[in-house]
């Protein structure tokens, strides 16, 4: 039974925000400085009985060299398999760990202007016979852009993702070359509150399905202090093949 519904598990979890500055799903071209940490804890749970699934990401960074990160993130995740109306099982495993290193390869300082690559390669430590993984190794980099003015910032990702899998139903079922495209601005509303706003486009990822699920995300980031940030957000969708709803929420700080 297992076996059947795994994409339903990722179908949700392909719309959760990925290691970009919660709860945004565009990440930023910034990094953090040489010697610099920041830690993220981010939750993200679908509210309709359709699509229950839940995660909690821990994400830590570090700065190796003023213009270059690396970025290790591990999702636990949860979810309840529903077909037809009814509830079958639920699970609860860790997902696969994801490494990335994000290089600030341009920057303008005048014209608030820089531009950065972040590839990526994620490792095998999720289950995929539950749905919480992919069983192999799989790729992936991302273009970012980042334009900054005074009383906020515009970003802008074009990304793509080689999966390969373990299963063979998935390798039959999934699409393994996903591409990635969003755009995300935030604005500075007080001191130590800003709204952020973000949309983007995701290459489906049932090889079944022909339309790709488009997002729209709203939320709100509260700096405490200058070192820690705590944010909220929903998610939701543009077509009828995006999850409907996602709550996030989380902290980040910095160190």
């Amino acid at each position: 039974m297992v076996k059947k519904f795994p994409f339903f598990i990722l179908t949700f979890f392909c719309a959760v925000p990925a290691f970009a500055a919660a709860p945004l799903v565009t990440d930023d071209a910034g990094p953090q400085g040489k010697g610099k940490y920041q830690l993220e804890v981010d939750y993200a749970g679908g509210v309709t009985k359709q699509y229950p699934g839940q995660q909690i990401a821990s994400t830590l960074t570090y700065g190796v060299v003023d213009n270059v990160d690396v970025i290790l993130s591990l999702p636990y995740n949860w979810h309840t398999i529903v077909w037809e109306g009814s509830s079958l099982t639920a699970y609860d495993k860790i997902g696969d760990t994801e490494l990335e290193v994000k290089w600030r390869f341009f920057e303008s300082k005048p014209a608030g202007l820089s531009f950065a690559l972040k590839p990526e390669i994620t490792f095998p430590s999720g289950n995929e016979a539950y749905g919480f993984g992919t069983g192999k190794i799989s790729e992936g980099i991302m273009l970012i852009a980042t334009e900054e003015w005074q009383h906020g910032a515009f970003h802008c990702n074009i990304g793509y993702n080689h999966n390969a899998f373990n299963m063979e139903s998935d390798n039959e079922t999934l699409q393994h070359n996903l591409l990635h495209a969003s755009i995300a601005a935030g604005v500075g509303m007080t001191k130590n509150l800003r709204s952020v706003a973000d949309v983007g486009i995701d290459t489906n990822t049932v090889t079944a399905y022909h339309a790709n699920p488009v997002y729209i995300l709203g939320g709100l980031i509260y700096s405490v202090t200058e070192n820690l940030d705590l944010d909220i957000g929903v998610k939701g969708r543009l077509n009828n093949v995006a999850p409907p709803a996602t709550v996030l929420a989380g902290l980040t700080t910095r160190f």
